[in-house]
């Protein structure tokens, strides 16, 4: 548990910082180049989910970061509860709905900022929260497909 909950907090620390340094020094839809041609830091207030969709349901995202909340506390003892790996997936999947959470309920919108393009093609901005929960999904993705006919511990 303690991995989960650490990992949890280091996360949800770290991406509530990034984005008051981010919505602190850059303008809203003005792109900073880090590395030009591929990497920029562009300001977006995001009200929807992935990619900016479906911004008008913004009080359902709400709703729902709360249920993947729950679902990760019940789940804890049949999957995250297996191994370090396992309880590190569940932190970075809690940590990043979390820190989307916390921006929906005190902004009404997720703050975006790190914005990728490659060769005319750009990625919608995302922050780390995002990161997390992806990351945190394929690991956990992973391990499920590894681990899958092994119990889970107590």
């Amino acid at each position: 548990m303690r991995w989960t909950i650490g990992t949890c907090l280091l996360l949800v620390i770290l991406d509530q910082a990034t984005k008051i340094v981010a919505a602190a020094g850059l303008s809203p839809g003005v792109s900073r180049p880090v590395i030009e041609g591929f990497f920029y830091l562009t300001l977006v207030m995001n009200p929807g989910i992935a990619f900016g969709l479906f911004p008008q349901y913004s009080r359902l995202f709400i709703f729902l970061s709360f249920a993947t909340i729950l679902l990760i506390v019940i789940l804890y003892r049949k999957v995250f509860r297996r191994g370090r790996l396992h309880q590190i997936s569940g932190g970075l999947i809690l940590g990043g709905a979390v820190g989307n959470l916390i921006d929906r309920i005190l902004y009404g919108h997720v703050v975006d900022f790190l914005d990728f393009r490659w060769r005319g093609y750009r990625w919608p901005a995302f922050n780390l929260a995002d990161s997390a929960i992806c990351v945190g999904v394929g690991l956990l993705a992973i391990l499920l497909l590894l681990t899958k006919d092994k119990p889970a511990n107590g």
